[in-house]
């Protein structure tokens, strides 16, 4: 509040310092003007006129639900296989248990095409197992990606798993609960926001995983991605990208607020 001294505002120091903060504000809402909204705002208005055409395709229609289908599948894979791995070196005492704990970090760091790279080797027309075929389905990228992302789950998960309290397991395990029901009455549960956590974000990953899908080259397994990819770059038709490009946004957009407004509603529940 300004005070007047022999006819001068003065205002206070603290709200001067508090009115500066604002100051600080604006540079990095600048950039994120400038590099985000308005290259998005460009692909919006770039899109407008062939929406009816894009959405009203068959081919469209095919590529979202492919890219949902292989999404879910995905994460499903990876949730499964990383639970399973999770417990396994938390909880199975094993020579190399902390080697294998390292790798899962090293393939986080690495780039999705290997992946996709090592089943060409392996699966490949003349790799070891020469399955040509299976490379060249749905399978194959569904495969891929849990290859990829299931160390997303995984690392939560251990984080989790390691801060687990011992003496309540051993209590459990006194009273005479085997090894199947300790892991389903007290560790899933414990673990459980790690788990939402890491496949929330797999679900996210894999809605937008463009390198395995492209490099496999896998027949009628055209995603979204691979649509803005093509219609795009090959096709030359920025109208028709643009618009998978925003649907493909919204989609993402809106898969995380909705999981965001659920781990926050299960969170504020354990509060409770």
């Amino acid at each position: 509040m300004a005070v007047e001294v022999l006819g001068a505002s003065v205002v206070p120091r603290g709200e001067r310092r508090r009115d500066g903060k604002w100051l600080w504000v604006l540079p990095p809402l600048l950039v994120i003007a400038v590099l985000v909204v308005y290259p998005l705002v460009l692909v919006a208005v770039e899109s407008v006129p062939a929406w009816g055409v894009v959405v009203g395709s068959a081919e469209f229609r095919d590529a979202l639900l492919r890219t949902v289908q292989i999404a879910v599948s995905s994460t499903i894979g990876c949730l499964i296989v990383g639970t399973f791995l999770a417990v396994v070196i938390s909880f199975v005492p094993f020579p190399g248990a902390r080697v294998v704990a390292g790798l899962v970090d090293t393939m986080l760091a690495l780039p999705s095409f290997l992946v996709a790279l090592s089943f060409t080797f392996i699966y490949g027309s003349t790799g070891i197992l020469r399955a040509g075929g299976f490379l060249t389905s749905p399978w194959a990228v569904v495969l891929a990606e849990v290859t990829f992302y299931t160390p997303f789950v995984m690392r939560p998960l251990l984080a989790a798993m390691s801060r687990l309290p011992r003496a309540q397991l051993d209590v459990a395990a006194s009273l005479g609960a085997g090894p199947w029901r300790v892991l389903r009455q007290v560790v899933l549960p414990e673990v459980r926001p790690a788990l939402v956590a890491g496949g929330s974000l797999t679900l996210l990953l894999t809605l937008n995983e463009f390198g395995i899908v492209l490099f496999l080259g896998a027949k009628n397994t055209t995603t979204l991605p691979m649509l803005v990819h093509t219609k795009g770059i090959v096709m030359f038709d920025y109208p028709g990208a643009c618009v998978i490009a925003v649907v493909q946004i919204a989609l993402s957009l809106g898969l995380y607020a909705v999981l965001r407004t659920a781990l926050g509603g299960g969170r504020r529940a354990r509060l409770d």
